[in-house]
């Protein structure tokens, strides 16, 4: 147990990060109706924008302060940073769960409590760099691809079981699932402290420069890369729309069909379970049989007729099988198309440019959580879906554009085993 503790800690870290957030996800629009009841007509009548600020704040603070804590590991140690950041996150869901307490002062008393909380659970949460450094201190390098591997299982899994937890929680009562989300993170930290050394010696320890402690400047270098532009523009408009879904989603389907948390628990679910059925099962399969650039446009086709369908379904149940059309794209397009980036770059670049990969996906979750609020309280309900579904075609006509050579070939069998490699590390 001693000697596994260290990677079931990590693994723990990031599993109850990504819970917290799948609990959170189908409740922050029944969290919000109190704007209802404002004063203000500004805040009553943009309920979708209030919560996709609210998960784009999350999102921004992840991205603001994933680099400084990679760096304050590098100089202080792992264990502090990952310690310190689980305590934080602990705190910031018992202030989530408490602002339902503090409706007698006012609504946006209770507004600016959960913005505190949300703000102070992304800069808690932002150690998946951190993790990810301290596997790679722990591990050989043919170890390594596993141990980061362990990292896709614990997103896959959380993001697939927190909304299913949530939605259960939440019958009990509200505020009941931000609690249970603090005290998975609070129990971590006491496992952490007796159980987590530390990997880092002092004599590894390096000082970064403040101006390199930050996302825009790895975004930066990544967009002077002509090669993979066009898969970087791609990426964007994808994960811009999907990150709309994410937020809007609960918010469309309580004003259209009535659903509450725990039916929206179930379409979460559904969406993570899918997830990690194509992205640890089938991709392998498919990427070998199809190749990698025939996959991320079909995905994405099959992303785009969902996100379309979603718009004009005129029954409820008919979303289960809309959404999970947009999940099964979603699994065949994105490791398609983080491949093709890690493919064309030199060997000594990867960490740089898949670390600047993901500065560009955290964007779009500050980016897409408002374009679908903006839009859904505009424009109409269904806005931020049919709009979605032009993006995510947009993203496709770039790549079937930018690399029609490719289509034109035979798949690469030969090169399969080592592109699965390559993916299942990413």
């Amino acid at each position: 147990m001693k000697s596994r503790s260290p990677m079931l800690f990590i693994f723990l870290t990031v599993l109850i990060d990504l819970l917290g957030v799948g609990i959170l996800l189908p409740l922050l629009p029944y969290y919000v109706k109190i704007v209802e009841q404002s004063s203000l007509p500004w805040l009553a009548d943009n309920r979708a924008i209030v919560v996709g600020a609210l998960t784009a704040s999350f999102a921004l603070m992840q991205f603001l302060f994933a680099p400084v804590f990679g760096a304050l590991s590098d100089r202080y140690g792992r264990r502090p940073v990952l310690l310190i950041s689980l305590l934080g996150t602990g705190i910031a869901y018992i202030l989530f769960g408490l602002a339902e307490y503090l409706s007698f002062l006012g609504v946006e008393t209770v507004l600016a409590v959960l913005f505190l909380a949300r703000i102070l659970s992304g800069i808690a949460g932002a150690t998946i760099p951190t993790a990810q450094a301290y596997i790679a201190d722990v591990t050989t390098p043919e170890n390594r691809a596993k141990g980061l591997g362990m990292i896709g299982a614990a997103f896959g899994l959380g993001f697939m079981l927190g909304p299913a937890l949530g939605g259960f929680l939440s019958t009990i009562s509200l505020e009941t699932p931000a609690f249970v989300a603090a005290g998975l993170a609070l129990t971590n930290v006491l496992f952490g402290y007796f159980n987590l050394p530390e990997s880092l010696p002092p004599e590894r320890r390096v000082t970064t420069p403040v101006r390199e402690m930050n996302s825009f400047s790895r975004i930066h270098a990544l967009l002077r890369r002509s090669a993979i532009q066009p898969l970087l523009i791609s990426i964007f408009l994808l994960n811009l729309a999907f990150a709309g879904l994410q937020s809007n989603f609960a918010v469309f389907s309580d004003v259209r069909f009535g659903f509450g948390p725990f039916d929206n628990a179930l379409i979460f679910t559904l969406v993570g379970f899918l997830a990690v059925l194509m992205q640890g099962i089938l991709i392998r399969r498919l990427v070998l049989a199809f190749g990698e650039v025939r996959l991320a446009i079909a995905g994405m086709m099959l992303m785009s007729v969902g996100f379309i369908a979603i718009a004009f379904v005129p029954v409820a149940w008919m979303l289960f099988p809309v959404i999970g059309v947009v999940a099964i794209g979603s699994g065949m397009a994105t490791p398609s198309l983080t491949s093709l980036i890690s493919r064309r770059v030199a060997a000594h670049e990867q960490g740089s440019t898949l670390g600047g990969t993901q500065a560009l996906t955290s964007l779009t979750m500050i980016a897409g959580p408002m374009f679908a609020g903006f839009t859904f309280d505009s424009i109409d309900t269904g806005a931020p879906y049919y709009l979605g579904g032009v993006l995510i075609m947009l993203a496709a006509s770039v790549i079937g554009s930018a690399l029609a050579p490719v289509l034109r070939q035979p798949v690469e069998q030969p090169q399969g085993s080592a592109l699965i490699g390559r993916m299942e590390t990413e």
